[in-house]
């Protein structure tokens, strides 16, 4: 019988938990399981508990590879574990459920006025609480009522989807969406609550500052929670922090004003303004007139009298500050924005989610009641199950894993002088808007200043995937803590939400801060106006000093932007949805992939009177009209893939597909593609990763058909050229701008391209691959080691994410995909040209218009308004 142990990672605090609701995505081999109804969860007595599933993801076969299990935890108190089992099919129906089932009457128009009962009982949704919101533009708070979904019911919770909408006084709109999960049997009620501005933004010369007029001002915004307490007096009760004492008041107002840290009052909280407006360092408490103060606080708030209680708490309390909570007789409000510290712009196309707790009896999962909820228990399997399952092709454990040297790399991430977790200290990486970004460090090596140049990384390179795949090979509390709140980051702040602008950046993610600037006002959004003015004369002379000019750095100031094809990253996303099943991760991870097809839409530019081509702008790399194997080719197809896979709609497939055709070829003529020339062509090596993935893919679904005989034979052709010309990018540093260590860790791409070469290779070209993949790893190892930079932000999330396949290769050199199904050779595949864009043909096409008009004069006329109608 197929049985999956499961394991926790210790809990921060209170590590005896009864009955504690888990939720836990885990990966299933192919075949293996039809029906999401044959598991069963074993206990630690050996017994079936109630066990509530959710299929997530479907092997091309129709098997499960993904399913989400919802189940109760005792841990710290009992011997033994638990396990899912597969039972035989016959049995599916069988499963242990409670004896009292969920009410399935339908509930329109919760507007959150709820009291919940002790027995698990649905809500009273005559009185409880509610939502309040206040803007600038319409002054007093106004309840939120919301509209929802019938739920999913279960053995283990009753969950909704509620979603709500409004505009302001003067006329922007404001939107939310959330889930609101009961859990039977538990008196305590999870929130998931998330407030969007779906205007687009203002980015007047490409840049996209605080400020816009397209911002709305937040003064308010909070849950208010009302008891239905006995006539006894209430007593409010607050711990403010695991392990501090509890303090016993009248009314208590806990308000975290900054982060708490030695930075707190860093450059990176600026506001339109230039102000960094924190009133102190850390948190404040107010109980009957006393005050306590401190660095951070993840408080829980309880109202008690008699038997009846109430209570709130919420994780990342101080991460996400400012976060306020009161209480008094009449109830207690979380303040997710609080009035004194606002207003909180949320920028066109940003949105913020906030998670939080409601008990409305008594909690006894941990002895200090919702302890549990500070730090939720994580689930998951152990790492030999993540490689036996197949779900993440070529993922070992790191216990296994002989390459002592590169995991010395990795785990620079978690572990020495320099972690990750140091990086957000540096400049302050925390707040409502910046919590679960990575400080992008490297950009930040030449900067002169005496306080840390704030960078932000915005998920580049895919920081949750490398988070994620160590996580599942090491399952450490650590990787679980950067991977969970980046995921979350990524979808709220660095993704672009709205349908009002263009095509090119509707619903696309904004990459990095620009190289070598501060983010300033820009904060997430890489563009500050800032760059306008160039670099400080202070940076220029110190670049000088290191060789480079000055004019280029004042020439790369220059820019603008936004969104784009060539930092479009999702994979990391849907890992994240299929371990928690969190549906924003996959709801964000498949408007990434449409918003490739999007940006390629001739029918949302102006030159779609004069041209029908697709725009090109999935594919451009480098500028320059450079349609071939790049950046932006390599992260679309990716982006498609996970976008059909998640979705299972073929135009993502197709679009991909379309894509490798028209940027490669098995006879492409790659001298002239100037690949070598590192500054511009780096890049190539991205899109043959992308190749070799689809062509995985297209195995999984048994589709060994033409595109994948034409995919296959431009991967052999490229990996036979990278063969006899490929270098280290650093053998020749002298046509580098800046010969850093980066460079090396891009070189651990070409051990992947080898090694998905050898898979479709036989004989000695096979051993002749596999050797290069074996020599180029070893020359990352040790050339990285080398750097005393080794540590900065770029090179370690390269390394997470590349690499760990080698170890899965040296035990399985002989592993070899299957021939295609038709027979296809380069010389059927006709010739090669360079893809030439809607714009450029539409151009093309208005003068020759003109000029056959004999107006030759107007073309130039017709082509500048065209070009002001586009840009």
């Amino acid at each position: 019988m197929l049985s999956c142990p499961l394991r926790f990672l210790p809990p921060r605090e209170a590590p005896v938990r009864r009955g504690e609701p888990v939720t836990v995505g885990l990966p299933w081999p192919r075949g293996a399981v039809t029906d999401d109804r044959c598991f069963r969860l074993i206990g630690p007595g050996g017994t079936e508990e109630a066990l509530q599933t959710q299929l997530l993801d479907r092997w091309p076969d129709g098997s499960v590879r993904w399913c989400l299990f919802d189940f109760r935890a005792t841990v710290g108190v009992k011997n033994g574990g638990y396990r899912i089992e597969v039972a035989a099919a016959d049995r599916a129906e069988n499963r242990t459920t409670p004896t009292k089932p969920w009410p399935v009457e339908k509930n329109d128009d919760i507007d959150y006025r709820f009291a919940k009962s002790n027995d698990g009982s649905p809500p009273d949704i005559h009185g409880g609480g509610c939502f309040e919101l206040g803007t600038e533009n319409n002054g007093d708070a106004v309840q939120i009522p919301f509209n929802a979904d019938t739920g999913t019911a279960g053995a283990i919770h009753r969950q909704f989807r509620v979603v709500w909408g409004g505009r302001t006084t003067n006329g922007q709109r404001l939107q939310g969406f959330g889930r609101i999960r009961w859990f039977r049997d538990v008196p305590v009620t999870q929130f998931d609550f998330t407030i969007q501005n779906p205007q687009p933004a203002g980015h007047p010369g490409g840049n996209w500052d605080l400020g816009q007029s397209e911002g709305i001002d937040v003064t308010k915004l909070v849950s208010r929670h009302v008891p239905a307490l006995s006539s006894l007096p209430a007593t409010v009760r607050v711990s403010c922090a695991p392990g501090s004492e509890w303090t016993n008041a009248g009314c208590v107002e806990l308000s975290q004003v900054s982060s708490g840290g030695a930075n707190w009052d860093s450059t990176n909280h600026l506001d339109r303004h230039h102000h960094v407006s924190l009133a102190a360092r850390g948190y404040r408490v107010t109980a009957d007139g006393r005050s306590i103060e401190g660095d951070r606080a993840t408080p829980i708030v309880l109202l008690e009298s008699g038997e009846k209680f109430l209570g709130v708490a919420m994780p990342h309390f101080w991460e996400n500050f400012p976060k306020t909570i009161t209480a008094d007789k009449d109830g207690i409000t979380l303040h997710l924005f609080p009035k004194d510290a606002g207003p909180h712009e949320l920028q066109g196309g940003e949105q913020k989610t906030h998670t939080f707790y409601v008990a409305f009896g008594k909690d006894t999962i941990t002895d200090e009641p919702m302890a549990w909820c500070r730090s939720p228990l994580v689930c998951h399997a152990d790492p030999e199950w993540y490689e036996n399952s197949g779900a993440i092709p070529y993922l070992t454990p790191k216990a296994t894993d002989p390459n002592a040297e590169y995991m010395k790399l990795v785990d620079q991430a978690i572990e020495g002088p320099d972690t990750f977790f140091d990086k957000r200290e540096k400049i302050d990486e925390y707040g409502w808007r910046h919590f679960g970004d990575v400080y992008g460090d490297h950009e930040a090596v030449y900067w002169p200043g005496p306080e840390p140049m704030v960078s932000h990384y915005n998920n580049q390179y895919d920081c949750v995937a490398g988070f994620l795949y160590q996580f599942m090979r090491n399952p450490d509390q650590r990787w679980w803590e950067l991977a969970i709140p980046c995921a979350d980051h990524t979808c709220d702040i660095d993704v672009y939400h709205t349908d009002g602008d263009k095509a090119a950046y509707n619903r696309g993610l904004f990459w990095h801060t620009y190289h070598y600037a501060p983010a300033d006002t820009g904060t997430h959004r890489s563009y500050p106006k800032s760059l306008r003015k160039g670099p400080p004369e202070s940076l220029t002379k110190k670049m000088d000093q290191l060789g480079a000019t000055a004019e280029k750095l004042k020439k790369s100031y220059a820019v603008g932007g936004g969104p784009g094809a060539g930092h479009n990253y999702n994979h990391g996303l849907m890992l994240a949805y299929f371990l928690t099943g969190n549906p924003l991760y996959k709801e964000t991870a498949v408007d990434l992939a449409q918003f490739v097809i999007n940006m390629e839409d001739p029918s949302k530019t102006p030159f779609r009177f004069l041209s029908r081509e697709y725009t090109g702008l999935a594919t451009e790399s480098g500028g320059g009209g450079y349609h071939g194997p790049g950046r932006a080719s390599g992260n679309s197809v990716n982006a498609l893939l996970v976008g059909h896979q998640l979705s299972g709609e073929k135009k993502y497939l197709d679009k991909a597909e379309e894509i490798i055709r028209r940027v490669s070829h098995p006879k492409q003529n790659l001298d002239s593609l100037d690949l070598l020339n590192a500054e511009l062509r780096w890049f190539y090596t991205m899109f043959l990763q992308s190749l070799g993935r689809y062509l995985d893919y297209k195995i999984d679904l048994g589709e060994l058909d033409e595109t994948y005989a034409y995919a296959r034979l431009t991967l052999l052709y490229f990996a036979r050229w990278m063969v006899a010309r490929e270098r280290p990018i650093l053998d020749t540093p002298d046509k580098l701008q800046y010969p850093t260590e980066t460079w090396a860790a891009q070189d651990m791409r070409k051990v992947e391209v080898f090694q998905f070469a050898a898979k479709h290779a036989e004989g000695k070209e096979k051993e002749q691959f596999l050797e290069r993949a074996e020599w180029f790893f070893r020359y990352v190892e040790k050339k990285l080691h080398e750097f005393p930079t080794k540590s900065l932000c770029r090179p370690v999330v390269l390394v997470l994410n590349f690499g760990w396949s080698r170890a899965w290769w040296m035990t399985h050199p002989d592993a070899s995909a299957p021939f295609p199904n038709v027979a296809v050779s380069p010389d059927h595949c006709g010739e090669w040209r360079m893809f030439v864009p809607q714009k450029v043909k539409a151009i093309r096409r208005a003068k020759m218009i003109v000029a056959v008009g004999g107006i030759v004069g107007l073309a130039g006329i017709i082509t500048f308004i065209i070009w002001l109608m586009y840009f």
